[in-house]
């Protein structure tokens, strides 16, 4: 398999680790690194092996694909010119400042025939591919993101800096229209909302809460899907999904997993037991996963694992969430 040339544009903290991990990709060639900051720019080609450019369209002619890590605020312009350069795009999240500007990006990549990620890194979490096989159709969704306060990212609302991961999975298990939105935040130490909480309710029936504060004291990234016979609890902190579903009647399991029954509900013929699964979770760098990923649905023209088109979805439900919030 051919490998990707690919270059890096923006090498700040997320940056220089992209830059790394594609070094050390046998699907990548990283071509180069541009970043604003010269010294940094160079500092990271040098730990990195690779050159350092001056202009950003002399990175832009020699690569096949960019990685686009600057400001969200900076994505639309250099996307856009990127796209006119004729690279595919793995573009960071949040996609644009705006659902006018994604909506841009996404029709450009279109008319250009080029192929967008976006970096919806929790897509690639062992917990969530743990449950890759599952068979889902939740209709009650619980999700809590909260993180210690960090100034970097506080340029944005806490739904476009830590509620969007949890909305983009919602949306990708879904699979249904939202109908419904009810929001609440506040700004606490920055300019905008630092804690959030917001219900949504979909065309299907399913129901989500979410929850998201990036001033929290403990860390915490979880998630809980209910559905009919099933309930299953993913940490994305500590990469593992647990499932506890009810056994069917005429289901027979093996003696070695006879262990697997944790409790019994109702009496006589009306028994049902409950099972509990843990399903492995494979050891993944996610987000050298995600690159690599990428590099492969450009080699190989396929659809890249999470596309323009569903990055626009989370941040067209983040806006609205946004609106919901600011309305008086």
């Amino acid at each position: 398999m051919n490998r990707l040339n690919l270059g890096i544009i923006g090498v700040g903290h997320l940056g220089s680790i992209h830059a790394g991990l594609a070094a050390q990709s046998e699907l990548i060639n990283l071509t180069g690194v541009f970043d604003l900051d010269r010294d940094r720019s160079a500092k990271v080609a040098a730990e990195c092996g690779c050159a350092t450019f001056q202009d950003m369209q002399d990175l832009l002619e020699q690569s096949r694909a960019v990685c686009v890590v600057v400001p969200t605020s900076a994505h639309f312009s250099v996307a856009m010119q990127a796209l006119e350069s004729g690279c595919h795009l793995f573009l960071e999240k949040p996609m644009a400042s705006s659902v006018e500007q994604a909506r841009s990006i996404v029709h450009k990549a279109r008319h250009m025939g080029k192929k967008i990620q976006v970096g919806h890194i929790e897509r690639f979490n062992p917990a969530m591919l743990a449950i890759r096989d599952q068979n889902l159709n939740p209709m009650f969704i619980e999700a809590h993101r909260l993180s210690r306060f960090n100034p970097r990212g506080c340029d944005v609302s806490v739904i476009l800096d830590l509620m969007i991961h949890d909305l983009d999975l919602i949306l990708y298990m879904v699979k249904s229209p939202v109908s419904y939105v009810d929001a609440c935040g506040v700004a606490v130490v920055s300019e905008s909302e630092d804690i959030a909480n917001v219900r949504l309710k979909f065309a299907s029936g399913c129901v989500a809460n979410l929850t998201s504060s990036r001033i929290s004291l403990n860390p915490m990234r979880r998630m809980r899907l209910f559905q009919k016979n099933q309930y299953i609890a993913l940490d994305f902190l500590e990469k593992k999904a647990d499932i506890f579903k009810l056994k069917n009647p005429d289901q027979d399991l093996p003696l070695r997993d006879s262990s697997m029954v944790i409790s019994r509900i109702g009496t006589g013929a009306g028994t049902r037991d409950v099972i509990y699964e843990k399903p492995a979770a494979p050891e993944v760098n996610s987000l050298q996963m995600e690159l690599e990923e990428f590099a492969r649905a450009v080699i190989l023209d396929l659809e890249p694992e999470v596309t323009g088109e569903q990055g626009l979805m989370a941040l067209e439900t983040a806006m609205l969430i946004l609106e919901q919030i600011d309305r008086p």
